[in-house]
């Protein structure tokens, strides 16, 4: 298991990093979101060294990370970092060799991965002269080619078609499936809530709810209602209810935010007495919504 302990970083007055931990269980994906500037990319720096901290730790099955953890790991940084004019396969050769991969499997591990990507055929082409989303998948590849047993993921599905998020998706994951520990940030929700079992929601510097995503919503203080009734105005027959807000509203349709512990039927009821009900749907938030209460919007 990764586990970030009590993580401190600052930039002079400004503040990455405050009390920040999170926990990675081996065979799981995490999804690991936060607001812009929120310091999600700070803590997965964290883990390779790339960012010094001023207190805490990072710590992999129990022990403190060190150069020799960090070649079993795996990392796909926010901004690429590949070689433009270097062939696909040569360059995959190479980063597998960097993590102590013999030359063999190194050379049949690179090709498996391209047959994976489905970039068999660029295989000796130059990084530069493929598309955006070619480059997105060597760079997975990159990150996967020794398979490590831990896996880190700063936005991979930036830029890529849905043929290609489809793929990338997959890859998480049977990487999981396989055993390694997944964590990955990604301000596409819907990618997130379809892939991750468990979540990590960051802001301010600080970890504000973490945990598994279906007890995370049957936790939450509030329900989402969602209802229309056939040409009657919401105003006319909504009934007050302390704690009730209209989040959306257009003439006979609303979605509404109540606290949980508020009698639905009640809502129900009084819709029915309105006029006919087209519709009626309650159930806890989405992580949309999970993650806007989170911070605060």
């Amino acid at each position: 298991m990764l586990a970030l302990q009590a993580l401190h970083k600052r930039y002079g007055h400004i503040v990455a990093l405050d009390d920040c931990s999170l926990e990675v269980p081996e065979g799981r994906v995490v999804g690991f979101l936060g607001p812009n500037g929120s310091g999600k990319t700070t803590a997965m720096r964290c883990i390779f060294g790339l960012v010094y901290l001023d207190s805490g730790e990072v710590t992999w099955r129990g022990e403190s990370v060190t150069p020799a953890h960090r070649l079993h790991f795996g990392y796909m940084p926010e901004q690429r970092g590949l070689y433009p004019k270097m062939r696909v396969h040569e360059q995959l050769v190479y980063f597998a060799r960097l993590h102590g991969v013999d030359r063999r499997k190194a050379e049949a591990a690179s090709s498996l991965w391209l047959e994976r990507l489905g970039l068999e055929d660029r295989a000796r082409s130059n990084l530069e002269d493929l598309s955006h989303g070619n480059q997105q998948r060597v760079q997975l590849a990159a990150a996967l080619v020794h398979e490590p047993g831990l896996i880190v993921l700063d936005e991979p599905f930036s830029g890529l078609d849905p043929v290609a998020v489809q793929v990338l998706a997959e890859v998480i994951r049977e990487e999981a499936r396989r055993g390694a520990a997944v964590v990955f940030s990604s301000h596409q929700l819907d990618l997130v809530e379809d892939i991750c079992e468990d979540l990590a929601i960051i802001h301010q510097g600080q970890v504000v709810m973490s945990g598994h995503l279906e007890s995370l919503r049957q936790q939450s203080p509030v329900r989402i209602v969602e209802l229309a009734t056939s040409d009657v105005p919401i105003e006319s027959w909504l009934p007050r209810i302390e704690g009730l807000d209209i989040l959306e509203s257009s003439g006979d349709a609303a979605t509404l935010r109540i606290p949980a512990g508020v009698r639905v039927d009640v809502i129900l009821a009084a819709a029915m007495e309105a006029g006919h009900v087209r519709y009626f749907r309650y159930e806890p938030p989405d992580l949309t919504r999970l993650f806007l209460e989170a911070v605060g919007q």
